[in-house]
């Protein structure tokens, strides 16, 4: 019999030394690890990466089949482009946003991919780095179809073109899958093109291969990134595949612009292009309210606090997770009617990450078979006020079917959950 595995991971990111908000989101559980790269101006790719995260972390369980993980995926990724394909249309000021993604899941000593767009997954087994996926750019193609060197692409003006995303786009956005085996001892990254893009696979190898625990590692790695200058938001998620037990158990990580803290002032660094941000940061400062201050205190005086401000964060980063799953919504079929509930429709041993909070008026034999269908499982938004807008579509929809049917005499009505309706009772016309 194989031996059980797991992920024992981490996700870290950082805005970087040049953007003003960071449209990356970066997620890392035990079945599963999530990498979005956001696009549309800043008031579109933050929302993109957070939707596609939305619609894949409820897959974080352990109840999947192997064979049923592509198509789990597949389904998550076409639901966000979906959502964010509507929300371009509806919203002009949303038009053209769009996001990378790739997804790693785990179901026992089996993992699937699923990816679109130009972030990266590169798996290190013993000592040699592979990039397993293929990025979906101008340049690969202008590489792949010989017009210019791999070393060209690197400073092609066009370098940064994505041909597939997420989203408002009118391109194929059929993702790259794949299924492999889950090897003891191999370390998967995931991370965007902002430590890509900056830090040559080689060094990204060195450091995979010398730094051993995963938070340690993606840490360093956003480090070097910052020191080349950092043009670009900076995530990466490291997990190692390694015996099931071998750690203790992790809250799941959120990172990037689906975190609570994703206004997060960078890390800095130590190059330049760091020094240059930090002078534009200190020009922009009121000198005469600096001058009314109270100088700080000697940095000495707190060691005292260092060891109680790692065990807050520990804490806290778990916090963090759980209230960001408290800020989604989803609704589905129970009983006969349309359900919404609070959080994600997850959980983690005795643990549930959502609880219904309200019993609609809408029934699921007064809508079309499509909306019946779809809401078999959940329908996921980012917030109370789009699930209630969903909500309100299917009010529509309900109105449209029943304006068009024929009444059925002595018709009767399912028991709505919760309100004490008599199978018998007549339903209102």
């Amino acid at each position: 019999m194989a031996l059980p595995l797991e992920f024992h991971y981490a996700a870290r990111s950082d805005v970087g030394l040049v953007r003003s908000n960071n449209q990356d989101s970066g997620y890392a559980g035990a079945n599963l690890l999530v990498l979005a790269d956001g696009m549309g101006g800043p008031a579109g790719g933050d929302i993109a990466s957070s939707v596609a995260l939305a619609h894949l972390v409820p897959l974080d369980t352990d109840s999947h089949t192997a064979d049923t993980m592509l198509p789990l995926l597949r389904d998550a990724l076409m639901d966000a482009h979906e959502e964010l394909s509507d929300r371009s249309h509806r919203d002009k000021d949303l038009e053209g946003l769009g996001t990378t993604c790739i997804a790693l899941m785990r179901s026992g000593n089996k993992l699937a991919m699923v990816h679109i767009g130009d972030s990266r997954a590169y798996l290190l087994r013993g000592e040699a780095l592979t990039q397993v996926t293929t990025d979906h750019s101008f340049v690969q193609y202008l590489i792949e179809s010989g017009q210019i060197t791999p070393e060209e692409a690197e400073h092609h003006p066009n370098r940064n073109v994505v041909l597939r995303i997420l989203g408002d786009s009118q391109a194929d956005v059929t993702p790259d899958e794949t299924i492999r085996e889950a090897v003891l001892g191999d370390r998967w990254l995931l991370c965007s093109d902002g430590l890509s893009g900056v830090v040559s696979p080689e060094t990204i190898g060195m450091i995979l291969t010398t730094v051993e625990d995963p938070g340690e590692c993606a840490e360093e790695l956003i480090r070097l990134a910052l020191r080349a200058g950092g043009p670009d938001n900076i995530t990466c998620v490291v997990a190692d595949v390694v015996a099931a037990g071998a750690f203790p158990p992790e809250a799941p990580q959120i990172v990037g612009a689906a975190a609570i803290d994703r206004h997060a002032a960078s890390r800095g660094g130590s190059g330049a292009a760091a020094r240059a941000a930090a002078l534009r940061r200190h020009r922009s400062l009121d000198l005469d309210d600096d001058a009314d201050e109270e100088p700080a205190a000697p940095k000495h005086r707190f060691a005292p606090l260092l060891a109680l401000l790692a065990t807050a964060l520990v804490i806290g980063g778990a916090w963090l997770g759980w209230a960001w799953t408290q800020m989604q919504y989803y609704a589905i079929g129970q009983e006969g009617y349309v359900v919404i509930h609070q959080g994600i429709p997850q959980s983690l041993g005795p643990w549930e990450f959502s609880h219904a909070v309200e019993v609609t008026d809408i029934a699921l034999a007064d809508l079309k078979d499509v909306d019946r269908q779809r809401l078999e499982d959940p329908v996921i938004r980012s917030s109370r006020a789009e699930i209630d807008a969903y909500i309100d579509q299917l009010r529509l929809s309900k109105s449209w079917v029943s304006s068009n049917d024929e009444p059925e005499s002595g018709a009767q009505s399912a028991s709505r959950p919760g309100t004490g309706a008599q199978s018998g009772e007549t339903k209102a016309q």
